[in-house]
């Protein structure tokens, strides 16, 4: 396997650094949403017939990643990893037609509560007449007030759920980032047939959710790198001792690793090979993930946790990925349950 990144995965991570790189104004999140937009990043992953480039998820990926260095992801990892590619994917092209316009929001209720990436979901959905209506509960949904379309895995399957429709409502709920997120009631609302597949649906989801991994890990350590070779201490640039030097060797090798889980992952997704390392790229995010930034902010002593410098950025997006998948011994538990029945 060679994962070595293509020219045009290079081109649109350079066209993210730039995007990155202007002087946006307050409302960062609105104005790089619209700047990925005019710049292509989202339609690219539309088939030709569309008007895109038929990229899938190795260039979502990279995308991600870039912006994940940044801690800046946005409602980009809900619109590409939880809309986009899965609608690509697994949908007919006339829905996504009518489903993906330019400059729209898209995310997918993943977890139901205390069940993260439910193989038979409690989420029931049966036809009414000719519409096909849905009743349920769904938690941590990102995005799902200003988005156009929810993605929802269903006891039929993954459906579209429009979030301003009868029968839909939204409630806040705390994140440890500033993005928005809802726990959404579902009764009787209409939905759109997508797919039976719902464990394509998670495949694609937790690829993506590994590649924003990957950002984050190497964006915290290449800003704890520049902190430790910048700060004295008794005249000596901090890096330079030994134990401060050990645990930033060791925050490095979780992102190294986690790198190559990620990566692995989506070319898994990509190439549609029957293997998955799915379980074990969350496990590394549930797990290890969290536990190497709060090394991160304790390389930094107390300028980690000041809110106007961004170490407390990628330690929150952290953690709500780590929740996203629902935990370290959740994952644990389907890593021990595949091992087991090989």
């Amino acid at each position: 396997m060679d994962f070595t990144g293509n020219e045009t995965q290079t081109t649109v991570a350079d066209m993210v650094a730039s995007l990155l790189a202007r002087d946006l104004p307050a409302s960062r999140t609105a104005d790089l949403h619209a700047a990925m937009t005019e710049a292509g990043l989202f339609t690219m992953l539309l088939p030709e017939a569309l008007g895109g480039d038929g990229s899938g998820l190795l260039d979502a990926a990279a995308v991600l990643t870039e912006l994940a260095k940044a801690a800046a992801v946005g409602p980009s990892l809900a619109t590409m990893g939880f809309g986009i590619v899965p609608l690509v994917t697994l949908a007919d092209q006339e829905l996504v037609e009518r489903t993906v316009t330019p400059g729209c929001i898209l995310t997918a209720a993943l977890m139901e509560p205390g069940r993260p990436f439910p193989t038979h979901p409690q989420t029931v959905a049966n036809l009414d007449g000719d519409t096909l209506r849905v009743t349920g509960t769904k938690i941590a949904v990102a995005y799902a007030e200003q988005a156009r379309s929810i993605l929802v895995p269903t006891s039929a399957g993954v459906v579209l759920v429009d979030p301003t429709a009868d029968g839909v409502r939204l409630t806040r709920t705390p994140a440890s980032s500033d993005d928005p997120e809802y726990a959404i009631e579902f009764d009787g609302a209409p939905a759109e047939f997508v797919t039976s597949d719902i464990d394509a649906l998670y495949r694609i989801a937790t690829a993506a959710i590994g590649a924003v991994a990957d950002g984050l890990a190497a964006g915290a350590v290449e800003l704890t790198a520049r902190h430790l070779a910048d700060r004295r201490q008794f005249g000596k640039p901090l890096a330079t001792f030994q134990a401060v030097a050990g645990e930033i060797a060791d925050v490095y090798i979780v992102s190294r690793t986690l790198h190559v889980a990620a990566t692995s992952a989506v070319w898994q997704v990509q190439s549609d090979s029957p293997a998955d390392d799915g379980d074990i790229l969350a496990y590394w995010i549930a797990s290890e993930l969290p536990a190497a930034m709060q090394m991160c902010h304790h390389l930094h002593g107390g300028i980690g946790v000041d809110i106007s410098y961004p170490m407390h950025k990628f330690y929150s997006a952290a953690a709500d990925l780590a929740r996203l998948v629902g935990g370290s011994s959740y994952r644990l538990d389907l890593v021990g349950a595949a091992c087991s029945s090989n």
